[in-house]
This record gives structure tokens, C-alpha cells and sequence, in this order.
């Protein structure tokens, strides 16, 4: 099984954070001591947990097993398409968008080993299918629990109050799958050996799954991160060789940029200036917002203008479909995916369906009277 992570000298997004946190450092220098601040330390040690544990299920030959199965039940290109894009949107809503990705993802890089697949455009709809389960759920993203904490609704009221923007996105997505894949058999290729798995480290991956979400759900993610860590230094050293480092400096990097960002003068100016108590207006600039700095840090920010969680809830989450960069889980289901030209032929996808949910939701929003 190849090699994850991209070479950084092809990465267009990793030097572009570069650029801009060095225009920040030369523009103020006085303020880079404050840049370790300005990082979510406990979101970087979940993603490195997260990153490593399925490391070890992949390496484990486990998802090679399991998508050699699934090869002997789904026999056309169109229906694995609705299946994966179906599995990703439930597991997001269930668990979150990114652990869905987690998940998928590798799926789908081993049903490519197996069979011709167009795998570029699989794990793109993949991205486009855990935000929109994700849309549902309170702790289907860090937005919405963000929201659902901070708002006091109860768990039932808020999914009850999601349903609309998440049913536009569900019908739309469904839309577009039909006609991107075609129902042609699958090819299978020549396996090259047994499809063996390596059970004790699919069992320490396993096991060490939920008690890993629970203790960073408790908020001890670095904590959980080092017992995880030390287990497989212990015994499956190699497997940290298969992580993706490149992608924790992108997250790391993002978190630095996006504050930054956030804090300018003329940022806090453009806010007041504008009617954030009109739900359209809050929507529509929650879901603008997000397409500069992501909806997680557009969330946190708008909050502080408005007590209109649904609407802001609605706006970021929608705005999670445009550019790549106004949603962490897109830019997660592109890395994983390693595949070359993902990020041009993301936005081939992405910026149409964001569109189309944009406007139909602004409709609904309209209609129902949140204009």
C-alpha cells in the first residue's frame, strides 16, 4: 500500500500559509511571540491521535480485506459511488465529519487497489457528503457543538432545527452523484498475494479508538495522544512513519493564519458595520466568511455579533462547500486521498453545489420567515 502524504514542494496550500504567516511576521514582528497562542493545541493532538490510529488500521491490511468484500457485493461504479457517499454522510452524523473521513477515506484508497475506480472523484463527493451529514447532528462538526453549547438547545431542537439546510444539501448531493458516476461493472485488477491482515495491530488500532475520542470528547486529547502513542512506540513503531506530518503544519499553520486574520481592525470594522441581526444577512455572511477563513473560526467570531444560532449555524455550515479551505474536513478528505490535481478538481464540484445550496437554503430561509 503507498505511502501517504503529498510532497511538500507540490503542496500549493501548505506554501500559501507559509507566505502569509511570514507577510504577518515581517508586518509585526513584535507579535510572533504570541503565534503558539494562537494554536488549538488540544484540536492538533486529536488530529495527530486520530492520524495515527488509522495509520495502524491501514497498515493492518484490514480495510484491503474489507474492500475486497465489498468489491463481491456492489458490481458497478455508480452504486460503490452511492454507498461510499451514503456510509460517509450517516457516519458524520453519528460520529464527525473528519473521524468519517477517517474512515472512508482509506476505504476507498484500497477499493482503488483493488478494482478500476475513479478514486480522485470518490473522495472528493466523500468530502462533500461528511458536510453534509455532518449538518445534522449537534457534534457532527466543531461548529456545531461550538453552537450547541454555547445556545443552551437541547440536542433534539437543535437537530429538529438543522433538518432544513441538511435535507437542500442531502437532495443535492444525491442530484449530482447520479449522473458523476456511471453504471458501468467494476474491473477488477489481479491481486498480487492473500489478503492477509495483521490482527494484533488492528486490534490495538481498534481498541484504542474510542477510549482515544472519549478522553479528547473530556477535554485530555494531548493526554490521550501520549498513552497512544507510547503504545504504538512500543510495539508498532513503524506505523508513525505512515503519518501524514505535512498535514498537522497545514492545521497548525491555519489556526495561526486564520486568528491573525480574524483580528485585524479592519476585519472588527466590516462586523459592526453590517445588520448580523437580520437572519438572511447573518447567514449569508456566515457562509461568505467561511470562504476566507473556514467556518470554524467564522462560527466563533460571528457568535460574538448575534444570538441567532440557527441562522449562523446554517451559514457556516453551508459555506463548509465552496472553496476548500471553508471547511477542515475538505481539506482532511484531500489529504488522506493523495491524489494529484484534488484541490483544482475539488473546487469543479464543490463551488457548484455550494451555490446551489446557498441559494436554496437563502430561499427556505426567506420563505419561512428568517428574512
Amino acid at each position: 500500500m503507498s505511502e501517504p502524504g503529498y510532497s511538500l514542494r507540490g503542496d500549493v496550500l501548505l506554501w500559501a500559509l507559509v507566505a502569509v504567516l511570514l507577510a504577518f511576521s515581517v508586518w509585526h514582528p513584535a507579535g510572533i511571540a504570541s503565534y503558539p497562542r494562537l494554536v488549538d493545541w488540544p484540536t492538533i493532538a486529536t488530529l495527530a491521535g486520530l492520524l495515527l490510529l488509522t495509520a495502524g488500521i491501514e497498515a493492518s491490511g484490514f480495510l484491503h480485506r474489507l474492500a475486497w468484500r465489498v468489491t463481491r457485493l456492489i458490481h458497478d461504479e455508480r452504486r460503490l459511488a452511492q454507498f461510499l457517499v451514503v456510509l460517509a454522510a450517516i457516519l458524520a452524523a453519528v460520529l464527525t465529519n473528519d473521524i468519517a473521513l477517517f474512515i472512508v477515506v482509506p476505504l476507498t484508497l484500497s477499493l482503488g487497489e483493488l478494482a478500476a475506480l475513479p478514486v480522485r472523484r470518490l473522495v472528493i463527493f466523500e468530502a462533500l457528503a461528511v458536510n453534509t451529514g455532518s449538518m445534522l447532528s449537534p457534534i457532527g462538526n466543531p461548529q456545531n457543538i461550538f453552537l450547541w453549547q454555547s445556545s443552551g438547545t437541547h440536542f433534539l431542537a437543535f437537530a429538529a432545527g438543522m433538518a432544513p439546510p441538511t435535507l437542500i444539501a442531502a437532495c443535492c448531493l444525491a442530484g449530482i452523484t447520479f449522473p458523476a458516476f456511471r453504471p458501468r461493472p467494476l474491473q477488477l485488477h489481479a491481486l498480487q498475494g492473500p489478503l492477509e491482515v495483521r490482527w494484533p495491530l488492528l486490534a490495538l488500532s481498534a481498541a484504542c479508538f474510542v477510549p482515544f475520542i472519549v478522553l479528547a470528547d473530556l477535554r485530555h486529547a494531548p493526554l490521550a495522544l501520549l498513552i497512544t502513542a507510547l503504545l504504538f512506540a512500543a510495539s508498532f513503531r513503524a506505523v508513525f512513519r505512515r503519518l501524514d506530518w505535512p498535514l498537522l503544519v497545514v492545521f497548525i499553520l491555519m489556526f495561526v493564519d486564520l486568528r491573525l486574520v480574524g483580528g485585524l481592525a479592519w476585519m472588527h470594522g466590516l462586523l459592526t458595520g453590517l445588520d448580523l441581526k437580520r437572519p438572511l444577512t447573518l447567514y449569508l455572511t456566515g457562509a461568505a466568511l467561511s470562504q476566507a477563513i473556514s467556518n470554524v473560526p467564522s462560527t466563533i467570531l460571528l457568535a460574538g455579533y448575534s444570538g441567532d444560532w440557527r441562522s449562523l449555524a446554517w451559514g457556516a455550515d453551508v459555506g463548509g462547500f465552496g472553496l476548500a479551505i471553508g471547511s477542515l474536513a475538505s481539506l482532511i478528505a484531500l489529504r488522506l486521498g493523495r491524489q494529484p490535481g484534488s484541490l483544482r478538481a475539488f473546487h469543479l464540484w464543490s463551488l457548484p453545489f455550494f451555490l446551489l445550496s446557498l441559494a436554496l437554503t437563502g430561499v427556505w430561509l426567506v420563505v419561512t420567515g428568517g428574512g
